[in-house]
């Protein structure tokens, strides 16, 4: 085990580890411009953000490109997760987790919905069997949550109910004034109240053709117009929108969200 912790501190930031959609951008063997582009800003590790709160860091999502991105970031400390949904794309990193009992001293505190749960008991069934010596799988801490507000590192985090699809529920999740909704086709009334008065939005756009699970790109800019965020960044993008070409067309206070961005919390 490594003999000391190297982590910056990030305290007073969130930072968007990845902005991608579920199969990241460069997708393998794809050849077109956005994939094979110089500009930075258009590659996209799968989405996940971390917020450096008075208590600690809280992680949203386990991408599976968990590693590169804490590494890239110079983050050596997690010390709770908060998840979204339990779809792969957001789940399947949580074996890097496994330093962090060590760092902590104990368990990985985990909060997530019922279905996570059952998601995570089933993919990563090594890490609960009483046959493996705990230093060689994650150690892991379940608290449920549901639509109630909840206190994690010191902070109100408020979930809110998303829908990812015609029957798929998600959350979303407010941090004071800040907001994110990645994984999102529809906000229902109830919810959109709940992201009112943000200074900073985060939302899915996909593309710009239609899909049965993401808003495009045209619906996530009509969603943050009605919602009226002083900035809005659009995440979860595949790779039909350019970074530079799809910003030029947004109205003012809106951009694609980029790997690495990071937005003071107030």
């Amino acid at each position: 085990m490594p003999k000391s912790i190297a982590t910056t501190d990030i305290r007073g930031e969130m930072i968007l580890l990845g902005t991608g959609t579920s199969v990241g951008v460069p997708a393998i063997g794809c050849g077109c411009e956005v994939c094979t582009s110089k500009n930075p800003r258009n590659q996209r590790l799968r989405a996940s953000a971390i917020l450096g709160l008075p208590e600690g860091n809280l992680l949203v999502d386990t991408s599976p490109d968990l590693r590169m991105q804490l590494l890239r970031e110079k983050i050596g400390l997690v010390h709770s997760v908060i998840y979204t949904h339990e779809h792969a794309d957001h789940v399947f990193g949580l074996d890097d987790l496994r330093l962090m009992q060590f760092y902590l001293n104990g368990p990985v505190p985990l909060y997530c919905e019922e279905l996570v749960e059952r998601r995570i008991r089933q993919s990563f069934d090594y890490a609960f069997s009483k046959d493996e010596s705990p230093s060689l799988v994650p150690q892991l801490e379940f608290h449920r949550i549901g639509l109630e507000p909840v206190e994690v590192l010191g902070t109100k985090v408020t979930p809110l109910r998303l829908h990812h699809g015609q029957a798929f529920e998600v959350l979303g999740l407010r941090f004071g004034n800040i907001a994110y909704c990645t994984d999102v086709n529809r906000i229902p009334p109830a919810s959109m109240e709940l992201l009112q008065g943000l200074d900073v939005l985060i939302l899915d756009a996909l593309r710009k053709t239609p899909s049965k699970t993401h808003f495009t790109i045209d619906q996530a800019v009509e969603v943050a117009t009605e919602l009226g965020a002083r900035q809005t960044y659009f995440t979860h993008v595949a790779h039909e929108l350019e970074y530079e070409a799809t910003n030029a067309t947004l109205p003012a206070g809106m951009e694609l969200a980029y790997d690495g961005l990071r937005i003071p919390l107030s």
